[in-house]
């Protein structure tokens, strides 16, 4: 019979191989599960030596070939992995990848460029702080009031050797809703609190309507909203009352158009000139926004291009069927004219907003909706019910899979179907019904759904003139 040494040195090995994932249950409301989980950390988990070194790139994205050793003697690399504001300060909780921190050292945060002196350093222990005096690679910790507006995912390293580590991936909202304070003299209360919560959650987001002055937070499901309004009212003291969930609806283009656009303005003194002739075509999916230029000849000297595209960048913000931002173009200048004196950067950049402006209603222009990858556990007897619901709002149904207890139905939803999902689960199974769901891409949205969004949108922008 094999010993424990034996059994935890194989399950080891398994977990680091990701061939076995070590579960536990516990609460950590009750306190019940925490300390097997700590020992599993230590029995299972690989230490910092034993992982594969993280490669890293250099200021442009670029793989340097080099790789984070962990090891003291190598120059100072480490990623700032976690923003949290306590009574004291904020903290910049951060994983030193090789080198030593000092205190009193300068690092070089390598996404903003800014250097900065260290402070106070500390080794956490849950709300216990014992203050270090020096770091060194394999440990965590967490540096004490960091002025270079340093974020989750940001690269900190030795000055004289600046490098990337691998950034961490953040998807993109896909839910929103208003927000306002239920008291005049919460505003500035709450303004200050959600500073601080989008400094520490990088998928959670802020805006303010112009419009209507509403204040809009946006986030990845309806319960990452709520345990936000939560945390607003609980830590921050601040009530709010909140309006409907907005989906984030994109809009993008299906054809490809050839266009010209010229700018002219006189108006004593030099004047405005700038002419562009351009395609504007469908771009690969999760591309966002591709400008490229094929000029030969010098019609456009190479000194506008960078105006051109960020004229066309800037005009991505607001689509033309409802104002949602447009994703998803590929711009491909190919001629121009310009003249001596009058032709300047923001001549061409006035000539590729009025080109957008112009252009993007010729090239089919089309609302897109957020699906969401959707995975339903449910009991055998209530499978057809739930596969039932699931096409009832508009679903692909993916893959089926039977388990020893019930049956795992996975499917691509569209986001603005899956409001309030979880209570109709809990009907149609006795409650027995779970879910999870995360963002799996953007899809055309029918026509009759298009038409409605697009009336809703402009029946508010109405009510708010």
């Amino acid at each position: 019979e094999p010993s424990i040494e034996d059994i935890k040195r194989c399950i080891r090995k398994g977990t680091r191989t990701m061939d076995f994932f070590p579960t536990y249950c516990g609460s950590a409301f009750k306190n019940k599960g925490v300390q097997l989980v700590l020992d599993a950390v230590v029995d299972y988990l690989p230490s910092p030596t034993e992982v594969d070194p993280q490669p890293l790139t250099d200021e442009e994205g670029e793989p340097t070939g080099k790789h984070a050793l962990v090891s003291a003697d190598e120059t100072f690399k480490a990623l700032a992995f976690k923003i949290t504001d306590d009574r004291f300060g904020a903290l910049t909780f951060v994983r030193i990848y090789s080198g030593t921190l000092k205190k009193g050292d300068t690092i070089l945060n390598a996404a903003t460029g800014k250097t900065e002196r260290i402070g106070r350093m500390c080794e956490m222990q849950a709300d216990d702080r014992n203050e270090l005096s020096s770091a060194q690679a394999g440990d965590i910790i967490a540096i004490v009031g960091m002025k270079s507006n340093v974020q989750t995912g940001h690269t900190l390293c030795d000055p004289k050797d600046p490098i990337i580590l691998e950034a961490m991936v953040f998807p993109e909202p896909v839910i929103s809703i208003s927000v306002k304070p239920k008291d005049k003299g919460s505003t500035e209360k709450m303004g200050i609190a959600i500073g601080k919560m989008v400094a520490e959650d990088p998928t959670f987001r802020v805006e303010t309507d112009e419009d209507s002055g509403e204040t809009i937070l946006s986030g990845m499901g309806e319960l990452h909203l709520d345990i936000k309004v939560d945390i607003l009212k609980r830590t921050y003291g601040v009530e709010l009352e909140v309006g409907q969930p907005q989906v984030a609806y994109r809009e993008t283009i299906t054809q490809e158009v050839e266009d010209s656009y010229t700018h002219k303005k006189q108006s004593g003194g030099s004047g405005q000139f700038g002419k562009i002739d351009y395609r504007i075509k469908p771009g690969e999916a999760n591309t966002g926004f591709t400008f490229k230029s094929v000029v030969v000849g010098g019609n456009v000297p190479k000194e506008f291009f960078p105006a051109i595209e960020k004229g066309f960048k800037g005009m991505m913000d607001t689509g033309v069927l409802a104002g949602f931002p447009v994703l998803d173009v590929e711009v491909e200048l190919y001629d121009g004219g310009f003249h001596a004196v009058d032709s300047s950067a923001v001549a061409f950049e006035i000539a590729a907003k009025g080109a957008f402006r112009q252009s993007i209603p010729k090239a089919g222009p089309q609302l897109i909706e957020p699906i969401m990858k959707v995975d339903v556990f449910t009991p055998d007897d209530h499978v057809g019910d739930v596969i039932g619901d699931l096409n009832r709002r508009r679903g692909m149904i993916k893959d089926q899979e039977a388990g020893a207890t019930g049956v795992r139905v996975k499917a691509d939803v569209p986001l603005s179907e899956m409001f309030g999902y979880i209570g109709s689960l809990r009907t149609m199974t006795s409650g027995r019904g779970q879910f999870s769901m995360e963002f799996s891409h953007y899809s055309p949205c029918p026509n009759a759904v298009s038409e409605k969004v697009i009336a809703e949108v402009k029946e508010r922008n109405a009510a708010k003139k």
